[in-house]
């Protein structure tokens, strides 16, 4: 289309549009040579692989838990860990009267955002299916909606990244 002489574009928009092609090309090599790195990451941490065995753990998330939780023994169980992310609602309570609201959003937001898009993943795909983690998340969405669920699913899959790290063990283990 740059080339094209009856296009009636001016010479100096080609001239730009040109440059903005080849900065799109570098970009896309910088995009590539990063994928590689995460996968290469991926692969060389036995407790990545463990971790992309659960559904909505791909090798960027499972790369990036791992990155910031190492072997999860900063936390005792995984609802530490789910706190640290702001994966838990926040509580307003006074005397006996308590009171959940929405998700905290306190801690590491990168891979609160990361957890949540893979759950969207995961419940989207989980409708009409039998398993038993399929069933589980079909009764959140019933009665909560399809955005709370989806964050339920995201603590839940927090609470089991952690676990698989702590304990060295596989997702059916869990």
């Amino acid at each position: 289309m740059l080339e094209e002489d009856g296009n009636d574009l001016s010479e100096r928009f080609r001239r730009l549009l040109g440059q903005a092609a080849l900065q799109l090309d570098e970009l896309e090599t910088h995009i590539d040579f990063f994928d590689e790195e995460i996968k290469r990451f991926s692969r060389e941490h036995e407790a990545c692989q463990r971790m992309q065995t659960i559904l909505g753990f791909g090798v960027i998330i499972s790369s990036v838990f791992f990155a910031q939780l190492g072997t999860g023994e900063a936390y005792r169980r995984g609802r530490d860990v789910s706190a640290s992310l702001g994966l838990v609602p926040r509580q307003y309570s006074s005397g006996s009267k308590e009171v959940l609201l929405g998700i905290s959003k306190w801690g590491g937001c990168y891979l609160r955002g990361l957890l949540i898009h893979g759950a969207r993943a995961v419940v989207r795909h989980a409708y009409g299916k039998g398993g038993r983690l399929s069933r589980w998340i079909q009764r959140p969405v019933e009665r909560r909606g399809h955005n709370k669920a989806v964050v339920a699913l995201a603590n839940k899959m927090a609470r089991m990244g952690w676990a698989i790290l702590a304990h060295k063990i596989m997702y059916g283990a869990v």
